[in-house]
């Protein structure tokens, strides 16, 4: 891909994450880099790079309705970024010119239905063509994939291995999540027929090995002193696909996710709030009703996020040893998210990776350097 015209080329830079990421990428990009950014709103585009003060970066058009731009954008560039959400509705049509290009994908999508589609559409065509499609770079789910793997690298390889995660945060889920969310809540069916089918195209780990997500009921965690309430996030799938991708995570690995609280009070309003939410998106006027309060391109201002924060609190076992790792950072829906989506992107087109290609989770295409890149970006692992 060396004739290319671009290293990276940003898709959705006019809303609100897109701006922050293209504003990380003017910050931290390495010199040389050579990146555009791609919409369907030319004078949008333009008051973006104006604000960037860049005047010769590069802009493209493109229409998630419009395959034909997006080949043209996928043809020019060796990494796409797109925030263009909710990706069930806009994504699919970018996940196939990136496929048939050869070129590498990233996102920040957190919709089980949407990932699962795009595996069984595309992962063999990009499998043949050498791209990396990775979803889920932003908060979905790089603390937790490089978390899992920061902790399972700390007990021994060759010996089942069990492992929780859990998940607190002090910040605002973005209007995109939330769209995202309502969307997956009322397509519960459709989610559950396409992971499936996921599961009978990829098989079992060729060497014999397991992986699972598993889930488990609410209860008080003896180790971290929280209240645990199951959540149903991308996030424990996407742990349990790198397990079975990588033989470090033990012949027999099983990962259960959890938001916690400090008390139980705040353990059945959480779990009230999700069921909540999970039956008002079964009722469409109700669904729209809420869609309609909150924008997908919206979100809080500096100070609001400057004030944000999270915590992933990880806990594995294996060959008689306990290990507990913590990932924390700031904001975690805008500010930290447009960090990791970027440094996805970075470390796709300029890193020694692993050779992957298909449809790859963020610990097996990126793995280490990926991990020494959020860290420089802010974002804390350490050992407890």
């Amino acid at each position: 891909m060396a004739d290319r015209d671009f290293d990276i080329v940003l898709f959705g830079a006019t809303g609100f994450t897109g701006q922050l990421t293209a504003d990380y990428l003017a910050r931290n990009a390495p010199e040389g880099l050579r990146w555009a950014l791609a919409g369907r709103n030319q004078a949008k585009l333009e008051a973006v790079r104006d604000k960037l003060g860049l005047p010769d970066l590069e802009l493209l058009h493109a229409d998630s309705t419009d395959p034909i731009s997006l080949a043209d954008v996928a043809a020019r560039t060796r990494v796409v970024i797109t925030t263009v959400g909710p990706y069930l509705q806009y994504g699919a049509a970018l996940v196939a010119a990136c496929a048939d290009a050869g070129t590498d994908y990233v996102d920040l999508t957190g919709e089980p239905e949407f990932v699962d589609q795009m595996y069984l559409q595309h992962h063999e065509t990009a499998v043949r063509t050498g791209a990396r499609l990775v979803h889920a770079c932003g908060f979905d789910s790089i603390p937790h994939d490089l978390g899992a793997l920061h902790t399972v690298q700390q007990l021994p390889s060759d010996v089942p291995i069990t492992l929780r995660g859990v998940v607190r945060s002090g910040g605002m889920a973005s209007g995109g999540t939330i769209h995202s969310a309502l969307g997956q809540f009322s397509r519960a069916r459709e989610m559950k027929a396409a992971y499936a089918a996921r599961r009978r195209m990829e098989g079992k780990p060729a060497d014999g090995r397991s992986s699972r997500a598993v889930s488990a009921r609410p209860h008080r965690d003896p180790v971290l002193g929280y209240w645990l309430v199951p959540v149903p996030t991308i996030d424990p799938i996407i742990v349990a696909r790198s397990g079975a991708a990588l033989s470090t995570y033990g012949p027999r690995f099983r990962y259960s996710h959890f938001a916690g609280t400090k008390t139980i009070r705040y353990a059945a309003g959480g779990a009230v709030a999700v069921g909540a939410l999970a039956a008002a998106a079964q009722v469409r006027p109700v669904r729209n009703f809420l869609l309609g309060k909150v924008s997908a391109g919206d979100g809080p201002d500096e100070a609001k996020r400057e004030k944000s924060w999270f915590t992933v609190d990880f806990v594995g076992e294996g060959g008689g040893r306990t290990v507990r790792t913590r990932v924390s950072g700031g904001d975690p829906g805008y500010t930290e998210t447009s960090m990791m989506l970027a440094e996805s992107a970075l470390c796709l087109a300029f890193d020694d990776n692993p050779p992957t290609a298909g449809q790859v989770t963020t610990a097996q295409a990126m793995g280490e350097n990926l991990l020494a890149r959020v860290q420089a970006g802010g974002l804390r692992f350490e050992t407890r």
